[in-house]
Formats: structure tokens, C-alpha cells, sequence
């Protein structure tokens, strides 16, 4: 058994530490006794391949477990940890698991509420087979618990983010004056739909870089080896892998990009992953930095006059806002929530998605970007991969596992939500109020992706007529009898009213020869 320590002594407790809860005051430490107790971790293969892995994600979250696993050692911890490339990794969590237990005999298994619902069985099947005691403890680190979610929803016929949002402000007494919220309004979305100039984001900043150390560069060899035919490019892996590192990232964002984060945080450029985002997404859902300390850094900018409260708001909503409404969602609703298809969409995921190559430029730039960095902002996922996916009627719970394999700050708890139900609307509703369809004339609005395409967003027929603008009016066309009882659909659903039959015939003429088409190369 791969360990820093020999256990000469007793194990009390074994406590289990996943890849994403990386925080030294879990409440897995509660209690915890050098002298008895245990910490154990395994990297193992099948977390890996499950879906198909984006090597940075693989890369991110070993060696921000082995780095970890450093810090606990140096504080002088027991563990018991299992490298992926020890001759005798057994390439499964329960296997691992009911290897240690036989070997350690530890009187009780303890562990923090699981970031996946099927990890989260996994565990609890090995201790009922091994017959010990099993504790799952709740997780602090989120500023609300599913069981507040669970109350907050009972009662009523329609949950949304709005309203727990309200709740969770007041709670906590985050960006408030008094009762009411600060500056007035609880919402400055109105304000955060900026998009660039033709010259584009002009004196964009850098970011800040973290070069590989040791641990990431033996982390990226054994990726590179081990995982050498899954997606993915490790060229530019500079994640921050510690707590360190991610206050650091923080404070490189906070001071350098949150000021124009709210005005441009939909908006997106070629060539340009980044842009004002924070970069902090994969260290908050590995657990590498609490989201209370960069909610508390935000603030402070605005209270101290270095970014504007639209830009503070926006950044909030996006951590206590959506981040715990999502969470909230998964655990109320799993795991019959994954087989949720409400549009019954069937068609395969486009075999471009796992290369990049496609005409259709904005698709090019967020899968090859993707494919690069392990990363696309959240309106490249809804309004450009995920919307282009919704529209052709892909089954979404391949979206689901595309989602899940390709980005560095993926967990299934704040994934699959946004994935099936928000960008997918295979839930019936459940995330979000309707289906985020448009014409390619948005991305047109919000990027310069469409300056260097073969493809007028103008048109939905004809030879160079915009793939999404087509599929939009095709996908009204399919679902409106069920989208007329939305009352947020009426717009879009008046405007098809207006359309020519024979415009409609076209229209759906061309999105079922380009079905067949994308069907046909998979």
C-alpha cells in the first residue's frame, strides 16, 4: 500500500478524501486523532475513463490531490494514499476502498457528502459488503445544505434561482443595506450584456500563470503515457493546484479583471479563452479555495471603489447564486434526474465535438479551445456548444457526458444540472424557466465568431444559411405545441406564427438533410 507513514498502530477511522475536497477543515477532520485515525485517497483509472477524459481535467485533479496529499504528510498525518501508476492500483474507488479496510481494519469509514451521486453509492455499497460502520458527513464548504434547498422547494410549483438567490443574500448578508439590497436592485443582469467593439477587448490583462512544479510535471508525464488516446491537449496546463496558488489567482482577478467581469461576461473573441473571467471555477469545485473568502474579496473591491457593483453582483450570483442553486437541484432531484429526457431528443452527439472540426466557425473556436485548455466560459457552453446541441436534438445525456469529460472544473453536482436542464432543457423546466434557443444572429451580437464564417446568421436557408438560424425556426416547428404553454416562449412562438408555410417547409426541408448528414459521419 502506497503510504507516507507505516501503520504500525491501530486504525480507528478511515477517513476517505475524494479528488474534489481538497480543504483541510472538511468536516472529515472532525475529530480527527493522529494517533488513531487514518486519511485515505486513490487515484484510480476508472475515474477517469467513466466518460472520456480531457487529459488536463485528468492532470488537474491528481495533482491537485497528490499536492494535497504533501500538505497533510507535512503536517505530519497518517494516510494511506494510491498513486495511479503503483503496480498494484486495483483502477476502481471499491476496490481500493475494500483493499485498505481488509488491510487496516479501521473500525469506521467517515467521509464528506460525495460532489457525485454515483461515487457517493459506490462508497456506500463497499461498506455495506464489508460490513463496517459508515459515516457521511455533511459538506460546510457550501453556504447552504441540500436539506435548506429541500425545504426552500416543498410547496412550490416552480423552483428558481431568483428567489433562493434573494434568500441566500440575506442569510449571509452579502452585498445588503439593511433588509434591502445594496444599491437598490437585487439583479444587474441588465447591466452584464455588454459585447466588444470590432477592435475587440482592448488592453485585455494577462493572467496569472502557474508553471508546472515537479508533482504537475510527473502528474502530466504519466497522463501524457497512461491516458495518450483521450481528448485534450496539456501544451498550456497553468491551473493554480493549491490553496496558495488559487488565493493567488484571486487576487490576480480581483484586482486586475473583476472591474469589467460584469459588462463583458457574456461577450466572447476568437483566440480568446479568457478574457475577463476569473479562472477560478476548477479550484472552487475541487475545493482548493472556500467560496465565502472570494465572495468576501469581491465585496471588499466594491466597498473600496476598484470595481462596480454590477460587476461584484454579477460575479456573486455566479458563486452564491448559481453554484449552490445547482447543487441544490442534483441532490433533490437524483439520480432519476440523469435519465430525464423531456424533448426526447435522440440524435448523436456530432463527432466534431471531440475535434474541432467544423465550417461553422463559433462551433470551431469553443470546441478547439476546449479541446486546448479544458475551458469555455459559460455562455461559450449554453450559447454556442450546449444551444447548437439543443437545437439538432442531441440526446442530452451524451451533452451530459461531453460536458462532463471535457472541462478541468467539471463535477457531476454543478455539471449535470447545467448541462441537462439549463442548456438542454431536458428536464422539463426544473432549472431553468424556458429552452435558451436563438438564431445565430445572438453569437453574431456577443462574439466576432461570425467575421470569419462561411455562414450567414441572417439566413436559415440556402447554401450558406446559418446551421443554428435554421435549426432554431425547425426547433420551434418541432416543439410548439409543447412550448405554447410558456409564457416566455410567446415572443419567439408569434414570431414562427408569421412565418409562410412554404418558408417552414424550407426550413425543415434543411435541418433534416443536415441531421442526416452529422448522423451520418459519426
Amino acid at each position: 500500500m502506497a503510504s507516507s507513514n507505516k501503520h504500525e498502530k491501530p486504525c480507528r477511522n478511515l477517513l476517505i478524501v475524494l479528488g474534489d475536497q481538497l480543504n483541510a477543515d472538511s468536516s472529515v477532520f472532525d475529530g480527527f486523532d493522529c494517533q488513531q485515525d487514518v486519511v485515505w485517497m486513490a487515484e484510480v483509472a476508472a475515474e477517469s475513463t467513466h466518460v472520456r477524459t480531457h487529459k488536463a481535467r485528468i492532470v488537474m485533479f491528481l495533482t491537485s490531490m497528490r499536492h494535497f496529499h504533501k500538505q497533510l504528510v507535512h503536517r505530519k498525518i497518517r494516510t494511506s494514499y494510491r498513486k495511479m501508476e503503483d503496480r498494484v492500483n486495483k483502477a476502481s474507488l471499491s476496490a481500493e476502498l475494500e483493499a485498505s479496510v481488509k488491510k487496516l481494519k479501521p473500525e469506521r469509514l467517515i467521509v464528506t457528502k460525495s460532489g457525485e451521486w454515483r461515487v457517493q453509492e459506490a462508497l456506500v455499497t463497499t461498506a455495506e459488503r464489508l460490513k463496517i460502520d459508515f459515516e457521511i458527513r455533511p459538506d460546510r464548504y457550501f453556504l447552504s445544505t441540500p436539506e435548506e434547498f429541500s425545504a426552500h422547494a416543498e410547496g412550490r410549483k416552480q423552483l428558481r434561482l431568483e428567489y433562493f438567490y434573494r434568500e441566500l443574500r440575506r442569510k449571509h448578508e452579502i452585498l445588503m443595506d439593511g433588509k434591502q439590497p445594496e444599491g437598490g436592485k437585487w439583479n444587474y443582469d441588465s447591466d452584464n450584456r455588454g459585447s466588444f467593439s470590432r477592435q475587440g477587448p482592448e488592453n485585455l490583462p494577462n493572467y496569472k500563470r502557474f508553471r508546472p512544479d515537479a508533482i504537475t510535471k510527473e502528474v502530466i508525464q504519466l497522463v501524457s503515457r497512461k491516458f495518450a488516446k483521450h481528448p485534450g491537449s496539456l501544451d498550456h496546463f497553468d491551473w493554480p493546484v493549491t490553496s496558495k496558488q488559487a488565493r493567488q489567482a484571486l487576487d490576480d482577478f480581483v484586482h486586475h479583471r473583476l472591474a469589467s467581469f460584469g459588462e463583458y461576461q457574456d461577450a466572447m473573441w476568437a483566440d480568446e479563452p479568457y478574457l475577463y473571467h476569473s479562472r477560478l471555477s476548477a479550484a472552487l469545485n475541487l475545493k482548493l479555495i472556500d467560496p465565502r473568502e472570494v465572495i468576501d474579496e469581491a465585496v471588499i473591491a466594491y466597498r473600496t471603489g476598484k470595481a462596480p457593483l454590477n460587476s461584484v453582483e454579477g460575479f456573486v450570483r455566479q458563486i452564491l447564486g448559481w453554484r449552490e442553486y445547482v447543487r441544490g437541484i442534483y441532490w433533490l432531484y437524483m439520480p432519476e434526474y440523469l435519465d430525464r429526457n423531456t424533448l426526447k431528443a435522440k440524435q448523436p452527439l456530432p463527432k466534431f465535438y471531440w475535434t474541432g472540426d467544423t465550417e461553422m466557425n463559433c462551433l470551431s473556436q469553443a470546441i478547439s479551445q476546449t479541446l486546448e485548455y479544458g475551458y469555455a466560459h459559460h455562455i461559450q457552453r449554453l450559447m454556442v456548444t450546449g444551444l447548437f446541441a439543443l437545437l439538432l436534438g442531441v440526446d442530452p445525456k451524451a451533452v451530459h457526458e461531453w460536458y462532463l469529460a471535457v472541462y478541468v472544473d467539471a463535477v457531476e453536482w454543478v455539471e449535470l444540472p447545467n448541462s441537462l436542464g439549463m442548456s438542454q432543457f431536458a428536464d422539463d423546466g426544473v432549472m431553468g424557466s424556458k429552452p435558451y434557443v436563438a438564431t445565430g444572429k445572438y453569437i453574431q451580437r456577443m462574439s466576432n465568431y461570425c467575421s470569419g464564417c462561411r455562414f450567414d446568421p441572417a439566413k436559415a436557408v440556402g447554401e450558406d444559411a446559418c446551421p443554428f438560424t435554421t435549426l432554431y425556426w425547425d426547433f420551434l416547428v418541432r416543439h410548439k405545441q409543447q412550448l405554447q404553454g410558456n409564457n416566455r416562449m410567446s415572443l419567439q412562438l408569434r414570431n414562427l406564427d408569421r412565418k409562410q408555410a412554404d418558408e417552414i417547409k424550407a426550413v425543415q426541408k434543411q435541418a433534416k438533410q443536415l441531421r442526416n448528414s452529422l448522423a451520418s459521419e459519426q
